[in-house]
Protein backbone atom coordinates (compact mmCIF):
# COMPACT_ATOMS: atom_id res chain seq x y z
CA UNK A 1 0.00 0.00 0.00
CA UNK A 2 0.81 3.79 -0.99
CA UNK A 3 -0.07 5.50 2.32
CA UNK A 4 -0.11 9.51 3.01
CA UNK A 5 0.40 10.01 6.61
CA UNK A 6 -0.04 14.12 7.96
CA UNK A 7 3.03 14.20 9.67
CA UNK A 8 2.93 17.77 10.64
CA UNK A 9 3.69 17.01 14.60
CA UNK A 10 6.26 15.63 14.13
CA UNK A 11 8.74 18.69 15.21
CA UNK A 12 7.24 19.85 17.80
CA UNK A 13 7.67 16.79 20.56
CA UNK A 14 4.47 17.36 22.12
CA UNK A 15 2.55 13.76 22.88
CA UNK A 16 1.06 13.25 18.96
CA UNK A 17 4.46 13.73 18.09
CA UNK A 18 5.28 10.93 19.95
CA UNK A 19 2.56 8.63 18.93
CA UNK A 20 2.95 9.79 15.43
CA UNK A 21 7.27 9.20 15.68
CA UNK A 22 7.12 5.88 16.99
CA UNK A 23 4.06 4.84 15.26
CA UNK A 24 5.96 5.64 11.86
CA UNK A 25 9.40 3.79 13.22
CA UNK A 26 7.35 0.57 14.05
CA UNK A 27 5.33 1.12 10.35
CA UNK A 28 8.11 1.16 8.65
CA UNK A 29 10.08 -1.69 10.16
CA UNK A 30 6.98 -4.34 10.08
CA UNK A 31 5.68 -3.40 6.66
CA UNK A 32 8.29 -2.80 4.44
CA UNK A 33 6.18 -3.50 1.52
CA UNK A 34 4.15 -0.61 2.35
CA UNK A 35 5.42 3.35 0.84
CA UNK A 36 4.54 5.38 3.99
CA UNK A 37 4.80 8.93 2.71
CA UNK A 38 4.95 11.58 5.34
CA UNK A 39 4.34 15.46 4.67
CA UNK A 40 5.87 17.59 6.77
CA UNK A 41 5.11 21.34 6.89
CA UNK A 42 7.31 23.78 7.21
CA UNK A 43 11.33 23.41 7.68
CA UNK A 44 11.79 22.77 11.23
CA UNK A 45 14.61 20.17 11.61
CA UNK A 46 13.51 17.04 12.32
CA UNK A 47 15.43 13.52 12.49
CA UNK A 48 14.94 10.87 9.29
CA UNK A 49 12.65 7.99 9.97
CA UNK A 50 13.67 4.38 8.57
CA UNK A 51 11.48 3.18 5.82
CA UNK A 52 9.73 6.27 5.37
CA UNK A 53 10.03 9.32 3.02
CA UNK A 54 9.49 12.85 3.94
CA UNK A 55 7.69 15.38 1.75
CA UNK A 56 8.91 18.48 3.13
CA UNK A 57 6.98 22.14 1.95
CA UNK A 58 8.38 25.44 2.89
CA UNK A 59 5.10 27.27 3.95
CA UNK A 60 4.09 25.71 7.61
CA UNK A 61 0.63 23.17 7.68
CA UNK A 62 -1.39 26.64 9.37
CA UNK A 63 -0.57 28.52 6.01
CA UNK A 64 -1.19 24.85 3.89
CA UNK A 65 -3.91 22.97 5.34
CA UNK A 66 -5.38 26.45 6.75
CA UNK A 67 -6.20 27.58 3.35
CA UNK A 68 -6.88 23.67 2.09
CA UNK A 69 -4.99 23.82 -0.73
CA UNK A 70 -2.70 22.09 -2.04
CA UNK A 71 -3.85 18.92 -1.06
CA UNK A 72 -2.23 16.19 1.21
CA UNK A 73 -2.83 13.54 -1.68
CA UNK A 74 -1.32 16.05 -4.04
CA UNK A 75 1.60 16.48 -1.32
CA UNK A 76 2.36 13.22 -0.84
CA UNK A 77 2.51 12.49 -4.96
CA UNK A 78 -0.77 11.03 -5.71
CA UNK A 79 -0.80 7.40 -6.43
CA UNK A 80 -1.94 6.65 -3.04
CA UNK A 81 -4.00 3.88 -1.45
CA UNK A 82 -5.09 5.45 1.87
CA UNK A 83 -4.59 9.20 4.11
CA UNK A 84 -3.59 8.46 7.57
CA UNK A 85 -3.64 11.34 9.52
CA UNK A 86 -2.43 11.02 13.43
CA UNK A 87 -4.30 13.63 14.97
CA UNK A 88 -7.46 15.50 14.13
CA UNK A 89 -6.47 18.97 12.45
CA UNK A 90 -7.56 22.04 9.36
CA UNK A 91 -6.58 19.80 6.15
CA UNK A 92 -7.28 19.92 2.84
CA UNK A 93 -8.56 16.51 1.40
CA UNK A 94 -9.37 15.54 -2.24
CA UNK A 95 -10.64 12.36 -1.35
CA UNK A 96 -9.05 10.38 -3.83
CA UNK A 97 -7.86 7.90 -0.94
CA UNK A 98 -10.15 6.58 2.47
CA UNK A 99 -9.18 8.56 5.35
CA UNK A 100 -8.10 6.95 8.12
CA UNK A 101 -8.00 9.30 11.68
CA UNK A 102 -6.70 9.20 14.83
CA UNK A 103 -8.58 10.25 18.05
CA UNK A 104 -6.52 10.88 21.09
CA UNK A 105 -8.92 12.72 23.41
CA UNK A 106 -12.08 15.50 23.01
CA UNK A 107 -11.11 17.42 25.73
CA UNK A 108 -11.38 20.20 23.76
CA UNK A 109 -15.01 19.78 23.54
CA UNK A 110 -15.45 18.47 26.78
CA UNK A 111 -13.88 21.38 28.29
CA UNK A 112 -13.67 24.02 26.17
CA UNK A 113 -12.73 26.84 29.59
CA UNK A 114 -9.33 24.98 29.22
CA UNK A 115 -8.45 26.20 26.09
CA UNK A 116 -7.54 30.23 24.48
CA UNK A 117 -9.81 31.45 22.33
CA UNK A 118 -7.75 31.13 19.40
CA UNK A 119 -7.31 27.46 20.34
CA UNK A 120 -11.33 27.37 20.42
CA UNK A 121 -11.58 29.33 16.75
CA UNK A 122 -8.40 26.72 15.22
CA UNK A 123 -10.89 23.56 16.43
CA UNK A 124 -14.40 25.39 15.20
CA UNK A 125 -12.53 26.17 12.11
CA UNK A 126 -11.07 22.54 11.54
CA UNK A 127 -14.88 20.95 11.44
CA UNK A 128 -13.15 17.98 13.43
CA UNK A 129 -16.36 16.15 14.07
CA UNK A 130 -17.48 16.41 10.27
CA UNK A 131 -13.74 15.19 9.68
CA UNK A 132 -14.26 12.23 11.71
CA UNK A 133 -17.82 11.30 10.15
CA UNK A 134 -16.27 11.48 6.52
CA UNK A 135 -13.47 8.97 7.89
CA UNK A 136 -13.21 5.62 6.28
CA UNK A 137 -12.54 4.58 9.87
CA UNK A 138 -12.20 5.95 12.82
CA UNK A 139 -8.71 5.07 15.10
CA UNK A 140 -9.37 5.90 19.40
CA UNK A 141 -6.51 5.38 21.23
CA UNK A 142 -8.71 4.09 23.93
CA UNK A 143 -12.00 2.36 24.76
CA UNK A 144 -12.48 5.83 26.98
CA UNK A 145 -12.04 7.73 23.82
CA UNK A 146 -13.80 5.95 21.95
CA UNK A 147 -17.14 5.94 24.07
CA UNK A 148 -16.52 9.78 23.83
CA UNK A 149 -16.37 9.91 20.04
CA UNK A 150 -19.17 7.74 19.33
CA UNK A 151 -21.23 9.66 21.58
CA UNK A 152 -20.55 13.84 20.92
CA UNK A 153 -19.66 12.77 17.33
CA UNK A 154 -22.78 10.64 16.20
CA UNK A 155 -19.98 8.32 14.72
CA UNK A 156 -21.01 5.03 13.27
CA UNK A 157 -19.82 2.86 16.66
CA UNK A 158 -18.58 -0.27 13.73
CA UNK A 159 -16.33 2.12 11.77
CA UNK A 160 -13.96 3.08 15.11
CA UNK A 161 -11.38 0.64 16.14
CA UNK A 162 -9.45 1.28 19.67
CA UNK A 163 -5.74 0.71 19.30
CA UNK A 164 -3.93 1.83 22.15
CA UNK A 165 -0.56 3.33 22.02
CA UNK A 166 2.78 1.61 23.43
CA UNK A 167 5.17 2.68 26.50
CA UNK A 168 8.46 2.96 26.94
CA UNK A 169 11.19 3.93 24.61
CA UNK A 170 12.32 6.56 27.00
CA UNK A 171 10.96 10.20 27.41
CA UNK A 172 10.34 12.63 24.66
CA UNK A 173 11.32 16.38 24.97
CA UNK A 174 8.58 17.51 27.22
CA UNK A 175 6.02 20.16 25.69
CA UNK A 176 6.58 23.74 25.26
CA UNK A 177 8.91 26.18 24.09
CA UNK A 178 12.93 25.09 23.55
CA UNK A 179 15.08 26.09 26.44
CA UNK A 180 17.52 24.64 28.80
CA UNK A 181 17.02 22.74 32.18
CA UNK A 182 18.65 23.13 35.81
CA UNK A 183 17.99 19.77 36.79
CA UNK A 184 18.18 19.51 40.45
CA UNK A 185 19.12 15.99 40.75
CA UNK A 186 20.93 16.71 44.10
CA UNK A 187 17.58 16.56 45.98
CA UNK A 188 13.97 14.42 46.31
CA UNK A 189 11.98 15.60 43.52
CA UNK A 190 8.27 15.18 42.31
CA UNK A 191 7.95 15.20 38.62
CA UNK A 192 5.01 16.94 36.34
CA UNK A 193 5.91 16.35 32.63
CA UNK A 194 3.80 18.56 30.42
CA UNK A 195 2.09 21.95 28.96
CA UNK A 196 1.34 23.85 31.88
CA UNK A 197 -2.25 24.75 30.69
CA UNK A 198 -5.38 24.20 32.31
CA UNK A 199 -6.58 21.00 31.06
CA UNK A 200 -3.32 19.81 32.65
CA UNK A 201 -4.19 21.53 36.74
CA UNK A 202 -0.81 22.31 37.30
CA UNK A 203 -2.08 24.50 39.67
CA UNK A 204 -3.51 21.69 41.68
CA UNK A 205 -0.37 20.00 41.67
CA UNK A 206 1.53 23.34 43.20
CA UNK A 207 -1.31 23.66 46.13
CA UNK A 208 -1.26 19.73 46.86
CA UNK A 209 2.27 19.89 47.14
CA UNK A 210 2.40 22.96 49.32
CA UNK A 211 -0.24 21.00 51.90
CA UNK A 212 2.18 18.24 51.79
CA UNK A 213 5.13 19.83 52.36
CA UNK A 214 3.48 21.45 55.17
CA UNK A 215 2.47 18.17 56.49
CA UNK A 216 6.24 17.03 56.36
CA UNK A 217 7.14 15.78 52.77
CA UNK A 218 10.88 16.32 52.40
CA UNK A 219 11.25 16.46 48.42
CA UNK A 220 10.75 19.48 46.14
CA UNK A 221 8.14 19.75 43.28
CA UNK A 222 9.85 19.95 39.61
CA UNK A 223 7.59 20.91 36.21
CA UNK A 224 8.70 19.78 32.94
CA UNK A 225 7.08 22.34 30.65
CA UNK A 226 5.77 25.45 29.18
CA UNK A 227 2.88 27.17 29.07
CA UNK A 228 0.49 30.34 29.67
CA UNK A 229 0.18 29.37 33.48
CA UNK A 230 4.14 28.70 34.59
CA UNK A 231 3.93 32.55 35.76
CA UNK A 232 1.57 31.60 38.22
CA UNK A 233 3.68 28.52 39.89
CA UNK A 234 6.98 30.56 39.82
CA UNK A 235 8.17 31.57 43.75
CA UNK A 236 6.50 29.02 45.55
CA UNK A 237 9.25 27.79 48.24
CA UNK A 238 10.40 24.28 46.65
CA UNK A 239 8.85 24.51 43.04
CA UNK A 240 11.08 24.49 39.97
CA UNK A 241 9.28 25.44 37.17
CA UNK A 242 12.57 24.36 33.90
CA UNK A 243 10.10 24.96 31.01
CA UNK A 244 10.78 22.47 28.05
CA UNK A 245 13.73 20.02 28.73
CA UNK A 246 15.48 18.30 25.69
CA UNK A 247 15.41 14.57 25.67
CA UNK A 248 18.26 13.40 27.07
CA UNK A 249 18.07 15.75 30.35
CA UNK A 250 14.20 14.85 30.43
CA UNK A 251 14.90 10.58 30.48
CA UNK A 252 17.82 11.49 33.39
CA UNK A 253 15.11 13.90 35.31
CA UNK A 254 12.25 11.27 34.73
CA UNK A 255 14.43 8.27 36.51
CA UNK A 256 15.52 10.47 38.90
CA UNK A 257 12.13 11.39 40.75
CA UNK A 258 10.30 9.97 43.61
CA UNK A 259 6.93 10.18 41.22
CA UNK A 260 5.49 11.13 38.58
CA UNK A 261 2.43 13.05 39.24
CA UNK A 262 -0.20 13.53 36.13
CA UNK A 263 -3.38 15.52 37.60
CA UNK A 264 -5.09 15.96 34.45
CA UNK A 265 -8.90 16.90 34.12
CA UNK A 266 -9.03 14.50 31.32
CA UNK A 267 -6.72 11.93 29.24
CA UNK A 268 -7.94 10.29 26.42
CA UNK A 269 -4.68 8.28 27.12
CA UNK A 270 -2.23 9.50 29.25
CA UNK A 271 1.16 8.69 27.78
CA UNK A 272 3.68 10.22 30.50
CA UNK A 273 2.42 8.11 33.11
CA UNK A 274 3.53 4.86 30.90
CA UNK A 275 6.40 6.29 30.51
CA UNK A 276 7.59 6.60 34.57
CA UNK A 277 6.53 3.06 34.83
CA UNK A 278 8.98 2.23 32.07
CA UNK A 279 11.75 4.07 34.03
CA UNK A 280 11.06 2.92 37.20
CA UNK A 281 9.24 5.77 38.41
CA UNK A 282 5.63 5.44 40.47
CA UNK A 283 2.76 7.31 38.99
CA UNK A 284 0.03 9.51 40.59
CA UNK A 285 -3.03 10.77 38.53
CA UNK A 286 -6.16 11.96 38.63
CA UNK A 287 -8.67 8.86 38.58
CA UNK A 288 -9.68 8.92 34.53
CA UNK A 289 -11.43 5.29 32.91
CA UNK A 290 -8.65 5.31 30.24
CA UNK A 291 -6.61 4.42 33.66
CA UNK A 292 -8.81 1.40 34.14
CA UNK A 293 -7.22 -0.03 31.04
CA UNK A 294 -3.63 0.83 31.28
CA UNK A 295 -2.18 1.31 34.43
CA UNK A 296 -4.54 -1.05 36.97
CA UNK A 297 -3.43 -0.90 40.57
CA UNK A 298 -0.04 0.23 39.12
CA UNK A 299 -0.39 3.82 40.30
CA UNK A 300 -1.85 5.69 42.75
CA UNK A 301 -5.14 7.70 42.03
CA UNK A 302 -7.00 10.50 43.59
CA UNK A 303 -10.18 12.01 42.33
CA UNK A 304 -9.55 14.49 39.69
CA UNK A 305 -9.27 17.83 41.00
CA UNK A 306 -9.14 16.71 44.74
CA UNK A 307 -6.15 18.67 46.23
CA UNK A 308 -6.16 16.98 49.59
CA UNK A 309 -6.33 13.75 48.08
CA UNK A 310 -3.13 14.02 45.81
CA UNK A 311 -1.52 15.87 48.80
CA UNK A 312 -1.89 12.12 50.81
CA UNK A 313 -0.61 10.30 47.58
CA UNK A 314 2.40 12.72 47.77
CA UNK A 315 3.25 11.32 51.40
CA UNK A 316 2.27 7.86 51.14
CA UNK A 317 4.61 7.10 48.01
CA UNK A 318 7.52 9.03 49.75
CA UNK A 319 6.47 7.61 53.71
CA UNK A 320 5.25 4.10 53.07
CA UNK A 321 8.27 1.64 52.60
CA UNK A 322 7.89 -0.88 49.60
CA UNK A 323 5.21 1.27 48.08
CA UNK A 324 6.57 2.65 45.50
CA UNK A 325 8.36 -0.91 44.22
CA UNK A 326 4.90 -2.06 44.51
CA UNK A 327 3.51 0.50 42.00
CA UNK A 328 6.14 -0.15 39.95
CA UNK A 329 5.94 -3.60 39.48
CA UNK A 330 2.27 -3.94 38.87
CA UNK A 331 2.50 -1.22 36.67
CA UNK A 332 4.73 -2.81 34.17
CA UNK A 333 2.98 -5.96 34.48
CA UNK A 334 -0.24 -4.15 33.68
CA UNK A 335 1.69 -2.03 30.43
CA UNK A 336 3.55 -4.62 29.14
CA UNK A 337 1.50 -5.78 25.90
CA UNK A 338 1.35 -1.56 25.36
CA UNK A 339 4.55 -1.43 23.09
CA UNK A 340 4.45 0.23 19.57
CA UNK A 341 4.71 -2.45 17.56
CA UNK A 342 1.36 -3.63 18.99
CA UNK A 343 0.02 -0.08 18.37
CA UNK A 344 1.63 -0.10 14.76
CA UNK A 345 -0.45 -3.43 14.10
CA UNK A 346 -3.69 -1.89 15.24
CA UNK A 347 -2.98 1.42 12.62
CA UNK A 348 -2.45 -1.06 10.07
CA UNK A 349 -5.13 -2.89 10.50
CA UNK A 350 -7.70 -0.27 10.63
CA UNK A 351 -6.11 1.31 7.22
CA UNK A 352 -6.39 -2.78 5.67
CA UNK A 353 -10.36 -2.42 6.48
CA UNK A 354 -10.23 1.32 4.93
CA UNK A 355 -9.29 0.51 1.81
CA UNK A 356 -10.81 -2.83 1.43
CA UNK A 357 -13.98 -0.66 2.04
CA UNK A 358 -17.36 -1.07 3.65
Amino acid sequence: MRIAVDARHLPEGRGVARYTQRTLEALGRLFPGDELVAVVPGRDPIAAVPGVELVRTALPGRVIFGAGRPTLERLAGGGLDAVWMPAPAPIGLNGSAPLVLTVHDLSFEERPQDFTAYERAWHRAGRLDRLARRAARVIAVSAATREVAVRRWELDAQRVDVVLEGAGAGAAASEGAAGGANLPLGRAYVLVIGALEPRKAPELVAGAFARARAAGLEADLVFAGAGRLAPRLTGQSGVHVLGAVAPTELDALLRGALALVSASWSEGFGLTPLEALAAGVPPIVSDLPVYDETLATGALRFPPGDGAALAAALLRVAGEPGLRGQLVSEGRAAIAPLTWDACARGVHASIERAVAGP
